[in-house]
């Protein structure tokens, strides 16, 4: 399907856009409710209009600000404590008052289920472009853990709008704003739209990950096959039923991630039938299969149930549940030292 243009040519995110968008952005998310997604896609359509300009980085002008906002949180809390509905433009507008300039794009942290529309909607609101790109390629827990950061960019400052009214502006070192971020966004009822990785597009074009909006987009269209959302490729690990799921020591680390760790046993019913065991922290980091490493961060591992298709959350995993286990690639920079540094499993608080 081709997608609509403007009258300068360039690709707009229509209604039709908004619904495969939400289709790619589901296939590899974990941590989606299905609440607080439906919610988001009923936002997002009440604000599209005529549609958002999709644009890649480097056909903006280079000094162009361009502002990276995400909803951080819980999306269970979303479901919960609904939005008054600006909050991304009041992000964005807090931003732009701390640095005396307007933002002329926005951009997503990240392209997982809401993550992929709260920016539609920021450039909706705002009536600017959205950048045909993200900050991660997948899915980090914190928010320092981006290719923005990797590039040299910094989180803060960083503005949070509240459901309830609340606006934080927050200025601090890079690799501190997860640990002051976290508290005020439990304080504001467990969610809040951030505006951050204030950026002019000379360097988001340096640092982004290209191109994943427009991959999403092909992936959520009908028969589209679940490898489309996967920029970098995505192979199947194993296909078994859940036998197992405990609590973990932690390996001693001390690391600021939002859940407690857990391991999950699957045995595989095909092939070999192993053994495979599923690490996980807030997301699996992990894989063994017969006590050997077959996948592990920063590559992303996902369980999907082969009932429905849909990914299983490390905190849904329950035994006899039958699921097939993804390994989908890592952009090339996270497989770099620094990457690893930051994306790998030491990051995780695993020294393996």
């Amino acid at each position: 399907m081709n997608p609509p243009m403007n009258p300068r040519g360039a690709v707009v995110i229509d209604e039709d856009g908004l619904a495969r968008l939400s289709a790619g952005a589901r296939m590899f998310a974990t941590g989606a409710a299905e609440s607080a997604h439906t919610l988001t896609l009923d936002w997002a359509g009440s604000l599209i209009g005529p549609g958002v300009e999709l644009v890649a980085a480097e056909k903006l002008a280079p000094d162009t600000l361009c502002v990276a906002v995400s909803l951080v949180g819980s999306t269970t809390a979303l479901g919960e404590q609904l939005p008054t509905g600006d909050e991304p433009a009041r992000a964005v507008r807090a931003l732009e008052r701390r640095l005396g300039e307007r933002a002329g794009a926005v951009v997503a942290l990240n392209l997982a289920a809401e993550n992929a529309l709260v920016p539609l909607i920021a450039a909706a609101q705002l009536g600017v472009p959205l950048v045909d790109g993200d900050g991660t390629g997948r899915v980090f827990p914190l928010l320092e853990q981006t290719t923005y950061a990797l590039g040299g960019m910094s989180p803060a400052p960083l503005a949070l709008a509240g459901g309830s009214g609340e606006l934080v502006l927050l200025e601090t070192a890079g690799d501190r704003v997860e640990e002051l971020m976290r508290p005020v966004v439990l304080s504001a009822g467990g969610w809040a739209v951030a505006a951050c990785y204030p950026m002019a597009a000379g360097d988001l074009a340096r640092v982004l990950v290209p191109g994943t909006v427009s991959l999403l987009l092909r992936a959520g269209e009908p028969g589209a096959p679940r490898s489309t959302a996967a920029p970098f490729g995505v192979r199947t690990l194993c296909r078994g039923r859940i036998l197992t799921v405990e609590g973990s020591t932690g390996h001693g680390a001390d690391v600021s991630l939002p859940s407690l760790p857990s391991s999950i046993v699957v045995q595989e019913t095909e092939g070999l039938r192993r053994l495979v065991r599923l690490e996980a922290h807030n997301e699996i980091v992990l894989a063994l299969a017969d006590g050997a490493a077959v996948a592990m961060t920063p590559d992303q591992i996902c369980m999907i149930s082969t009932a429905d298709g849909m990914v299983v959350d490390v905190d849904k995993a329950v035994p006899g549940l039958e699921v097939d286990v993804m390994v989908v690639k890592a952009a090339p920079v996270w497989h770099t030292d620094r990457g690893q540094r930051l994306g790998g499993l030491q990051a995780f608080g695993i020294p393996l």
